[in-house]
């Protein structure tokens, strides 16, 4: 609310050892957790997976963004070992509650949103809450701009005293102008251009008359049955319907060998996802003499269906100077040529069961595990071939937590998890799933009734990844990949003196191949700074005629990184500078914000000398809120 995050992006800056790696003028949401980048299989919505959720997600009805670092296969199943991100959405109130915010900022931004929430009947049995946004937006890139649709019903019914059911919807619809990722050249913006030039910050590779649409719908209910004070049944069930397609888009083949001019070509492209996801799990607390236990046993059935059509009315575009653009050029030649036509569908069945055992007041030991089960059938229209594999897997957790005192919790853990690996072998074998491993151990202190702490460190290793086969030969890749990180994280948070907030975390991450057919032992890893932090600090005026009046800043570093897997450049560091002044009195509350006060020039993400993607410039904006 401070920050006035709109994406999950802009929550997760306050995380330690999570790097944002998108800009506002991006489709989607990625991000790096201890070395590793996430895209989208590793983000739920309320403890169920959808890997549509960085694409078009709103934040406006999310009442808080959870982070669970290392592998989370155990709960979660399938994902990469890096770190599992869950939006746990705004629930019915029981009594009314009503909000209309508005905000206006530079860049032609206006944004509206409404928060409804109450009983529908004079019992209180059955309650709802509405959440809408609409916003329309420019962008500092040349051409970019946005307007996007969010509503999300919910209506929570008490069937008895001990029986709950919610049921929840969400709908968005999104237009994204030019191009949904803005990508140039490494020659121009991390390196020097022809004669030590730079490209702009408004430029753009991308033809203006392009755009994106993004539709999503997401159905779902929550059961929840408790039997005694002790022993709770959950039953969920979610559907999301995903639509993406790209209309005269422009795509960026690499700048020519004086690299000044951008190689493209236009195309449209169209894929389609529906994702269902349905879990029961149970969770009690019971005694075996002195000894108590908390239980959970659970079952997750999952689908994912995907087809992707890529490469419709494909055309070579004229070369663009990148430092004197001249758009709308003829077009050089039609291309025949569809480079995907295809669909594949991923069923998945999880069983996990965990018991956190107190020994004794003081000493906990955690006791994990789950068994998946999958089949993925793949389908290539245009080869008319078709192709069905599986697997199974099983991932431990065990973790044990002692406290010398209250105040303090020793703890120590174990864990992996794993990630399905697409394709086969020369041999035509199945490929083995990717596994993640992680040895923590760290400590978590309260240092006092409001400000706590946690310092931790972990060594984190991915294998069985795949890499070029070094034989040139061969067309296939080998399972002997393996990459590495290791690091240290410091976070604390909470009030320092009556009115006074921080939120600060340090990381340090050392994230490195360690077996590779293409790339040297020891490079490191592309998005991963060795060293990292964060800070947000807000003050509030507690009383006097200025009580309301409060002000925040926010620091956040991102140190040196590697360009690419080779290591043959380096992206160097920025600091950003966030601010905000805001005024609550009664139910109105007013801000203004400020994000890069001091303009920084900086890259988010640089993954290869052909996807260098900016930092967001100098934004401000301005928004009041009123609840009745």
């Amino acid at each position: 609310r401070e920050q006035r995050a709109t994406r999950l992006g802009d929550a997760l800056r306050n995380v330690s050892g999570v790097n944002a790696t998108r800009g506002s003028g991006d489709r989607a949401d990625s991000f790096v957790i201890r070395g590793f980048e996430i895209f989208s299989g590793n983000v739920l919505n309320n403890g169920l997976p959808d890997s549509t959720l960085t694409e078009t997600r709103d934040l406006y009805n999310v009442e808080r963004v959870e982070v669970l670092k290392g592998p989370a296969s155990v709960l979660y199943g399938l994902g990469n070992p890096g770190g599992t991100v869950n939006i746990v959405t705004k629930q019915p109130l029981r009594d009314p509650f009503y909000q209309i915010e508005t905000t206006i900022g530079n860049y032609d931004l206006y944004r509206g949103a409404i928060d409804f929430s109450g009983p529908l009947n004079d019992s209180k049995t059955v309650l709802y809450r509405l959440n809408l946004a609409y916003q329309d937006s420019g962008s500092y890139i040349d051409f970019i701009g946005n307007r996007s649709f969010f509503a999300a019903p919910a209506i929570s019914v008490a069937l008895s005293e001990n029986t709950t059911v919610t049921f929840e919807a969400e709908y968005s619809n999104k237009t994204i102008d030019s191009r949904s990722v803005v990508v140039l050249p490494a020659v121009g913006t991390v390196l020097p251009g022809p004669d030590g030039r730079r490209i702009g910050r408004d430029r753009t590779l991308y033809e203006p008359d392009g755009y994106s649409e993004i539709e999503t719908t997401r159905l779902g209910y929550r059961l929840e049955h408790r039997f005694s004070e002790n022993w709770l049944l959950r039953n969920d069930f979610r559907v999301t319907f995903d639509h993406y397609s790209d209309n005269d888009q422009t795509y960026f083949l690499g700048l020519d060998d004086e690299g000044r001019n951008a190689n493209r070509i236009s195309y449209t492209s169209k894929s389609d996802a529906n994702i269902y996801n349905l879990t029961t799990d149970i969770s009690g607390r019971f005694s075996t003499g002195s000894i108590e236990h908390q239980l959970l046993f659970g079952i997750n059935l999952s689908r994912f269906d995907e087809f992707n059509n890529f490469g419709i009315d494909l055309a070579e575009l004229a070369p663009l100077d990148i430092y004197n653009p001249v758009y709308r050029q003829p077009i050089v030649s039609r291309i025949d040529t569809v480079y995907d036509d295809s669909s594949r569908i991923t069923d998945s069945l999880g069983i996990y069961i965990q018991d956190q055992i107190a020994i004794a007041n003081n000493l906990k030991l955690l006791l994990g595990g789950r068994f998946d089960l999958f089949t993925q059938k793949n389908e290539n229209f245009l080869e008319d071939t078709q192709d069905t594999q599986g697997g199974d897997a099983f991932t431990p957790r065990v973790g044990i937590v002692y406290q010398p005192i209250p105040a303090i919790s020793l703890y120590t853990s174990y864990s992996q998890s794993f990630n399905p690996t697409q394709g086969r072998a020369e041999d035509n074998s199945l490929f083995e799933p990717e596994r993640g491993t992680q040895y923590e151990v760290g400590v978590k202190a309260e240092l006092n009734s409001r400000l706590a702490a946690t310092l931790a460190f972990y060594d984190l290793t991915r294998s069985n990844l795949l890499t070029e086969d070094p034989d040139p030969e061969s067309r296939f890749q080998i399972q002997t990949g393996k990459q590495r990180s290791r690091g240290i994280e410091l976070d604390i948070s909470g009030e320092i003196l009556p009115g006074l907030n921080i939120f600060a975390g340090y990381a340090y991450t050392d994230a490195r191949i360690l077996e590779d057919n293409q790339f040297a032992d020891g490079n490191r890893l592309t998005n991963s700074p060795k060293h990292s932090f964060n800070l947000w600090t807000t003050y509030e005026i507690q009383s006097g005629d200025l009580q309301g009046l409060g002000f925040g800043l926010g620091l956040f570093y991102i140190g040196d990184r590697a360009g690419d897997l080779e290591n043959s450049f380096e992206v160097p560091s920025y600091l950003r500078t966030d601010a905000t002044v805001f005024y609550r009195k009664d139910r109105m509350r007013v801000s203004l914000n400020v994000k890069n006060l001091l303009d920084t020039d900086y890259f988010v993400s640089v993954s290869g000398r052909d996807f260098v993607l900016r930092g967001d410039p100098f934004t401000i904006s301005g928004t009041v809120s009123w609840e009745f």
